[in-house]
């Protein structure tokens, strides 16, 4: 049998963690516009019966990891994505995903995928940090939340930080800025994470959710 994650044919309800951090009900409306039901939760039992999770967030990474710890959901995440069941991080959720981030004098992370997170240092004037706005994602591999998903296509950015994979094996989307060639998608088994806000991409964002909400991984 083939180990490539499929599709399945019917959306599920999908548990979206709340740790406190920013733009949780942009996802939830961008779910309930494709008709994709959802809860905002920071309830570890509802989060561990749900049948996909959307790790989100705008912020930054100290907060929000004491927050997750506070609340008793860093061992909620791990199993989350031990028992796989999909799993998908946004912007902040991303890089959380990975082992450590340079933000906020260095912050330890969940270490779902190895890897870390560095900031970006000015180098082009043309610029800005944060990267605010729309880029082109490099598709690196064929991964079925891409599907119907043309390579290049725009989606959009808010970051000053940006996640480095240990391996190119995890990288399934890139993204140039400020001379950085950095990793804006990245997955492992039942896991997909993408720096940019799908939510706030238009239309083809909210096919990447719409591929989430029917992905069936084979982990």
């Amino acid at each position: 049998m083939s180990d490539r994650p499929r599709f399945g044919t019917i959306n599920s309800v999908i548990a979206i963690i709340d740790y406190n951090a920013g733009n949780l009900t942009s996802v939830k409306l961008a779910l309930e516009y494709i008709g994709v039901d959802s809860e905002i939760t920071s309830d570890p039992e509802r989060i561990l019966k749900a049948q996909r999770v959307i790790f989100p967030g705008v912020g930054a990474a100290g907060s929000a990891m004491a927050n997750l710890q506070a609340m008793g959901l860093v061992e909620t995440v791990k199993s989350v994505v031990a028992n796989g069941t999909p799993f998908l991080g946004i912007c902040l959720g991303m890089q959380i995903a990975l082992e450590a981030s340079e933000e906020d004098g260095g912050t330890a992370c969940i270490g779902l995928i190895p890897g870390n997170v560095k900031r970006f240092v000015p180098s082009i004037p043309v610029c800005k940090i944060p990267q605010i706005g729309w880029n082109t994602v490099q598709i690196a591999w064929p991964h079925p939340l891409f599907e119907g998903i043309d390579d290049s296509s725009e989606f959009y950015f808010v970051h000053s930080y940006y996640p480095c994979a240990s391996s190119d094996s995890y990288v399934m989307g890139e993204t140039a800025y400020n001379g950085v060639r950095f990793a804006s998608a990245i997955g492992k088994a039942n896991l997909f994470a993408v720096q940019f806000h799908p939510e706030r991409s238009g239309r083809i964002g909210l096919r990447m959710l719409q591929n989430f909400s029917k992905w069936v991984p084979l982990c």
